[in-house]
């Protein structure tokens, strides 16, 4: 990496808003699907459909034998970046609005952030760095108990808490993939890990209880296999190719306009002044825990 900070690529650009828009989307299509579904049909339901959708283009391409001859770190990555965190997601959105369930997961950068502090990386413990932290897990705090969250009971609490371990998995997994997987063809790598959690979970699906799925409810689970898993890996394993690790999530600062946006139009769900007071204040907390405060930031 050069030591002189350069302007981040256009196809970089072009990447953070596909992702900024495609992992917005998700907690729209969560919210709609858990209605009918449960948690672990919602998982095993959008794993399987994106490997179908990936499958012929990766045995076309001869991707999944390199994925195998690694597979420890492809499950590794697939237990951290799809198996806990989407079961989790879809379990909290039975509680929490989704609009707020995006603005939780776009703490993203923020424990990104603490990782490389405990990986040594001494350029995170500047001031304003610090400050970005405290200034972004306040703004958690204010959304917490703006929004009414701590009096609705544990039931609201255990889903925020869910959605917050969500975010440290997604920090954890670009460094897996940085790592481990950098030289393993992305087609290969996301469809072997789509393959084995859906696989896992679909018995599970099968044996607990559900509702008979609407249409609104099997079109969101669709949208969550096509749009915002198998398209959304294949452009996430190219941000990660291109910007690396430690900056691949900052495409988190646009998934929770899209979020509440989304959940305020189409679900009806409401935007209380914690939640403007306590978006600021995360999306301000990431951008300086993840910057230093710098304008640009330099490309690996």
């Amino acid at each position: 990496m050069s030591g002189v900070a350069t302007a981040v690529s256009g196809r970089a650009w072009t990447l953070y808003a596909l992702m900024g828009v495609l992992w917005g989307m998700p907690y729209l299509f969560i919210k709609e699907a858990v209605e009918t579904f449960s948690p672990a049909a919602v998982v095993a339901g959008r794993t399987l459909l994106g490997a179908v959708v990936l499958l012929p283009f990766a045995l076309r391409a001869r991707a999944l034998r390199p994925a195998l001859r690694v597979w420890p770190w492809v499950a590794a990555f697939a237990a951290v970046e799809m198996a806990g965190p989407f079961l989790l997601l879809s379990h909290a959105e039975q509680t929490i609005p989704s609009g707020l369930t995006g603005l939780l997961v776009a703490t993203v950068p923020l424990f990104a952030a603490v990782i490389a502090v405990l990986r040594g990386d001494r350029s995170m413990l500047r001031p304003l760095r610090i400050a970005g932290l405290l200034i972004g897990f306040g703004g958690v705090a204010v959304i917490v108990v703006g929004h009414g969250l701590a009096a609705d009971g544990p039931g609201a609490l255990l889903a925020i808490g869910e959605v917050l371990l969500v975010a440290l998995c997604y920090a954890i997994a670009p460094f897996i993939v940085s790592a481990r997987l950098q030289n393993v063809p992305s087609l290969g790598a996301v469809t072997l890990a789509l393959i084995g959690v859906g696989v896992a979970y679909l018995p599970i699906a099968l044996i607990l209880p559900q509702q008979a799925p609407t249409l609104r409810s099997s079109a969101a689970l669709a949208a969550l296999g096509i749009l915002c898993t198998a398209l959304a890996f294949i452009g996430f394993f190219a941000l990660i190719a291109e910007v690396g690790p430690a900056r691949a999530p900052l495409f988190t600062y646009v998934n929770p306009v899209v979020a509440i946006a989304l959940g305020a139009l189409l679900l009806g769900e409401s935007v209380t002044p914690g939640l403007l007071v306590g978006f600021p204040l995360v999306v301000a907390g990431c951008w300086l825990a993840a910057t230093g405060g710098r304008r640009r930031a330099p490309v690996p």
